[in-house]
């Protein structure tokens, strides 16, 4: 299996690209170590204030697709959305830097503290994801934009059939080969079910916006039980709205304890129909969009392991095999109460919205 290392700045990469930035005296440079171990990350106390520096990863990404992402945080930015402001460069009518073959973006720094799991936080954490869409709406880009999701994705099916050989050898697999081979193959198979019912519901009859792709905790400042802020706008594209909806649900309602091997298979319902309602207390979800709620739910639970597991053998710090397996148990729960929580959603009350 591939090592897993962090991408990091050297002294004289940050002197460089610090000095094309209107910071004055720097006071300190710290490491961020959160998100993508290839995109660097430091945060920045200086004299005109607190920053977070970001390096791009260019393998996942090309210049034109951050170019989109950086044109939509301003399209956000102008339509009062609460994101990190990008800073310019000096002399530079771009908010992008790029030096070197590598890209670098400056953002303001969000105070505000990490999910608790609170209530309030669940519910708002949907009121602001029907805002993000409704800020995106009238947002059009001159050039081809992202469209590609975690729906009837090739990159999954790939994946999993790529899984079985990069899992192949570790002492977590040795003598349990055909059960790996067998999980990988029953969320082959959940996964495919999962892109056919959504397809006869109607997905692909419904409109596109703009998509944030990653709407989960990790990617929201809470202050007083409300969201403060949404970062990481590096997968945003062109796609059916419900797309976000079902990743937001399944994000904020996956069970999990301490021990991954702990996990329940069920799913919070309670946190489900809470972001839910937070969601429709904004904007209503027509009845095809709730009935594929469930089975994008699984597509979105399946894609989410398979891109690294299928890369590195790992899902963060958690090893592969074990991780599919919890997946496969969670997959099946989605699975065998599709219909009631379909019947759920489309009963579903919206809340009266928060005041922010």
């Amino acid at each position: 299996m591939k090592k897993r290392t962090r991408q990091t700045f050297d002294d004289g990469e940050l002197a460089v690209v610090l000095s094309h930035y209107p910071l004055g005296v720097i006071e300190s440079i710290t490491p961020f170590e959160r998100g993508s171990r290839k995109s660097p990350k430091v945060g920045i106390v200086c004299e005109k204030g607190k920053f977070v520096l970001k390096r791009r990863d260019m393998e996942r990404s090309n210049l034109l697709r951050i170019h989109f992402s950086h044109a939509f945080q301003a399209h956000l930015h102008a339509a009062g959305f609460p994101l990190p402001a990008l800073v310019k460069p000096v002399d530079s009518r771009e908010t992008l830097l790029t030096l070197r073959d590598q890209a670098y973006e400056l953002f303001e720094f969000v105070p505000g503290h990490a999910y608790r799991g609170e209530d309030a936080e669940t519910l708002d954490a949907g009121v602001t994801l029907a805002s993000f869409h409704q800020s995106a709406a009238g947002f059009t880009y001159p050039q081809d934009a992202p469209a590609s999701t975690y729906h009837d994705a090739l990159a999954v099916r790939t994946g999993l059939n790529a899984i079985p050989s990069q899992l192949a050898g570790h002492k977590s697999v040795t003598g349990r080969e055909g059960e790996l081979f067998g999980v990988a193959q029953a969320l082959f198979d959940a996964y495919d079910a999962a892109v056919e019912r959504a397809d006869q519901i109607g997905l692909d009859e419904l409109d596109t916006c703009v998509i944030h792709s990653d709407w989960h905790p990790g990617n929201m400042l809470f202050r007083h039980n409300r969201v403060d802020a949404i970062v990481d706008y590096d997968s945003v594209r062109f796609a059916q709205r419900v797309l976000d909806i079902a990743n937001g649900m399944l994000q904020f309602s996956v069970a999990s304890e301490t021990k991954p091997e702990n996990w329940p298979d069920h799913l919070d319902e309670d946190r489900l129909m809470r972001f839910l309602a937070g969601y429709e207390s904004v904007d209503k979800l027509s009845p095809v969009e709730k009935g594929c709620l469930a089975p994008l739910m699984i597509e979105a639970l399946i894609a989410e392991c398979v891109v690294p597991i299928a890369a590195t053998g790992f899902f963060g710090r958690l090893q592969g095999f074990g991780f599919m397996r919890i997946v496969r148990r969670k997959t099946t729960w989605i699975e065998d109460h599709t219909e009631r929580l379909t019947e759920m959603f489309l009963s579903q009350t919206p809340a009266s919205p928060p005041a922010h």
